[in-house]
This record gives structure tokens, C-alpha cells and sequence, in this order.
């Protein structure tokens, strides 16, 4: 009893340190912008998607070394799904958010494109003359090379995108904004690891699966960096750097974290992870979709409750296929 006591002491303790990270973030990151003249969006489709992308990073690479496997892709799947169904959909409840033209076109298609090649990399047993769906090396440093172009594409938008304009020409101080950033992502870092240890703990002793405990409870807790820094940037109207935050995060998961893992060690795919990873290319075609529904460029409050609906859906199906 002591011990079930003492863990949910450290899961609110998490999650008062993870809201706390996603404030200062949430105004570095900001600021940041400012101070460099670059635009919110783009702070949140690299500072701030990479750092809210660190404790998956952690999580996943200390699981694929130890031989988790079943953690591993549950995690980063699992991730993607919650961070455009649960935290944009909770973050266009709080406040529509507004989609620019070139982020449907470029950012987004990244997105999919991401979650299909998992699909197609991981069940390509006629290729590879295996029996079994399974991520490999090679499909490893296949995922690499398209965090390659990736970075790529965010080189040569940092040079191409217009500088903000700031009143009177006073920009904040720019290493007071990083200095915030990185006790933010430290904060974020700290937090994500005591609620997903306490969640974890809580899980095994249900005697849940591992698969079932990566797709729900692991990925919703290393998404929380993801989901308070968005409900932050919601509330403070910061859509740029919600969207970004998701949109960059996901793509983060998948090419980098999901490519270093799998080059570490093979990672089998179960029907739960199939399952998860088509829900991951439905939400990114939900995403795009939503541009041009209802208030054009805008992810409106009904399609935000559509796609916590969803969300529900994806959680029981997991549930019952494990």
C-alpha cells in the first residue's frame, strides 16, 4: 500500500513539474523568436518539438538497449497518435488554431509520410524473406537519412522565412530566453520521467502488457511535455508554437528516435502496433483534412472533439487487442 501511496505522490509531483517546464518553455521559446526575429512556428518545429521529443528520446533508446522492443514502438507510435489526436485536439478545444498555408502543404506531409514508411518498413517480409513484421537495421538508416533531409528542409526555412518585426526595435535578451528554454526542457525532462516511472509501476501491477502499457500509458506520459507545452501555447494564443511543437515532435519520434532505435536493435511489430501505426497515418490525413473543413486554415473546436473522439476509439481498440 505504501508503495502505490508513495507513486502517486510522484505522478502529481510530475505533472505540477511538467506544467511548470511547459510555462517556462512555452515563453522562452517565444521570446526566443523575438529576440532572433524568426517566426513562433518555427521555434516549435525545432527548439521546442526537439526538446519536448527528449524524454521519448531517453525512454525509448534505454528500452531498445535493454531489449524492450515491445516498449519501444508502442512508445513512439503511441506518441504520434496522441499528440495529433488528444493534445491538438485538446489544444484547439482551448483555443482554434490557425494553420498556415505552407505548414499544410510541407510541415504536415512530413507527418504522413513518416507514419507510412513505418508501415511499409516494418511489413515488408517478402523483401527482407523473413516470417515476421519487423523494423531492421537497414530500415533504421533508412529513417536516418529522411531526418537527414528533414534537417535539410529546416536549414534552408531558417534562412528563407521573414524576420519578425518587433515594437520600438527592443528585442528581449537572447540568452535569458535560452537559459528559460533549457530549464523548461529540464523541467519537462523530469517531470515526463516521474509520471511515466509512476505509471509504469501502476500498469505492471495491473499485470498489463508491455505492448498495451507503450501504446496508452508510456506514450501518454512521454507525450505530456508535448501536450502541457501546447495547452500552454494555446491558452497564451501562441497557436504557431502548439502546431509546430506537435508537428516537428512527430516527425522527431519517428526519423530520428524510431531510426536510432531500430539501428540499435530489430523491432518486431505486433497487430496492436499495426493497428496503432494506420491510426498514426489516419490522424495525419485528419490533420491535412482539416485545412479545408468548416473555417478554412483553422483546426476549429468541433474537429478538436472529433479527434479526442478518435482518440477514445484508438485507447479501447488497443486495449482489446492486447
Amino acid at each position: 500500500m505504501a508503495d502505490w501511496l508513495w507513486q502517486g505522490v510522484l505522478f502529481l509531483i510530475g505533472f505540477f513539474v511538467l506544467i511548470r517546464g511547459a510555462h517556462w518553455l512555452v515563453e522562452g521559446g517565444s521570446s526566443l523568436a523575438k529576440a532572433l526575429g524568426v517566426s513562433d512556428f518555427f521555434i516549435g518545429l525545432t527548439v521546442v518539438a526537439f526538446g519536448t521529443s527528449l524524454p521519448e528520446m531517453f525512454i525509448d533508446i534505454t528500452a531498445a538497449v535493454r531489449g524492450n522492443t515491445g516498449l519501444v514502438i508502442g512508445d513512439i507510435i503511441g506518441s504520434n497518435v496522441t499528440n495529433i489526436l488528444l493534445i491538438l485536439g485538446v489544444a484547439a478545444v482551448i483555443f482554434p488554431l490557425q494553420i498556415r498555408h505552407g505548414v499544410v502543404w510541407k510541415e504536415i506531409p512530413f507527418t504522413l509520410i513518416a507514419a507510412l514508411l513505418v508501415l511499409l518498413l516494418g511489413n515488408d517480409k517478402l523483401i527482407k524473406g523473413i516470417s515476421y513484421p519487423r523494423l531492421s537495421r537497414i530500415d533504421g538508416l533508412v529513417m536516418l537519412s529522411f531526418f537527414t533531409i528533414y534537417l535539410y528542409y529546416l536549414i534552408s526555412i531558417s534562412k528563407s522565412a521573414p524576420l519578425q518585426q518587433v515594437a520600438g526595435n527592443k528585442r528581449p535578451d537572447t540568452v535569458k530566453s535560452i537559459i528559460r528554454i533549457m530549464i523548461g526542457l529540464f523541467a519537462l525532462f523530469l517531470g515526463a520521467r516521474l509520471v511515466v516511472a509512476a505509471a509504469v509501476f501502476i500498469a505492471g501491477k495491473m499485470r498489463i502488457s508491455e505492448t498495451v502499457i507503450g501504446l496508452t500509458l508510456v506514450a501518454l506520459g512521454s507525450s505530456l511535455p508535448e501536450l502541457t507545452a501546447s495547452i500552454v501555447a494555446a491558452l497564451k494564443k501562441h497557436s504557431d508554437l502548439a502546431l509546430g511543437n506537435i508537428v516537428g515532435s512527430n516527425i522527431v519520434n519517428i526519423f530520428l528516435v524510431l531510426g536510432v532505435c531500430a539501428f540499435i536493435r530489430p523491432l518486431p511489430l505486433r497487430p496492436q502496433d499495426n493497428f496503432a501505426i494506420v491510426i498514426a497515418i489516419v490522424a495525419s490525413i485528419l490533420l491535412f483534412a482539416s485545412a479545408f473543413v468548416g473555417k478554412r486554415s483553422v483546426i476549429d473546436r468541433w474537429i478538436g472533439i472529433v479527434f479526442i473522439t478518435i482518440y477514445i476509439f484508438y485507447v479501447v481498440m488497443v486495449i482489446r487487442l492486447g
